[in-house]
């Protein structure tokens, strides 16, 4: 059965990965560095402090088919290696042809921000970015689903 993962410590749209998995009856694993309240019914998993102990968990836990949401394109790549799908949290979603590309600009920023360049975080999400999330991963569940079938 198809899981949605949540990589959590920075996740903006965890309400609405809950709605959306509470709809199609799927189980949502929250892995983050610190306990939050999760929804009845959610798995709540704290991993020791660390950068990158989320994105491990993570990588040795999904399986070809799950659902991993997450802003971490290294772990959206390292998902997509074991067939799973994977989501940013603006709800685009990560492919074997856009993966490449997107770890290219990742770079691109660290050494701009390494040579002192600014580069401020995202913005805030609206209402309607958030909706727009939710259309995305409910329709990459559904695909999910099917593809499970």
């Amino acid at each position: 059965m198809t899981e949605i993962f949540i990589d959590a410590d920075a996740c903006p749209v965890k309400d609405e990965i809950y709605d959306v998995a509470a709809r199609l009856g799927l189980p949502v694993v929250v892995v983050a560095n610190q306990r939050m309240r999760v929804p009845s019914g959610a798995e709540m998993v704290v991993v020791e402090e660390g950068p990158d102990a989320a994105d491990d968990w993570i990588a040795e836990e999904i399986r070809r088919g799950d659902i991993v949401v997450t802003a971490d394109i290294p772990l959206a790549a390292r998902c997509l290696e074991v067939g799973a799908f994977a989501l940013g949290t603006h709800g685009r979603e990560f492919t074997e042809d856009s993966i490449g590309g997107a770890l290219a600009t990742r770079d691109i920023k660290a050494s701009i921000r390494e040579a002192g360049g600014t580069a401020g975080g995202p913005p805030p999400l609206s209402a309607r970015a958030r909706s727009r999330f939710a259309g995305e991963l409910d329709r990459l569940a559904q695909r999910a689903l099917r593809e499970s079938a």
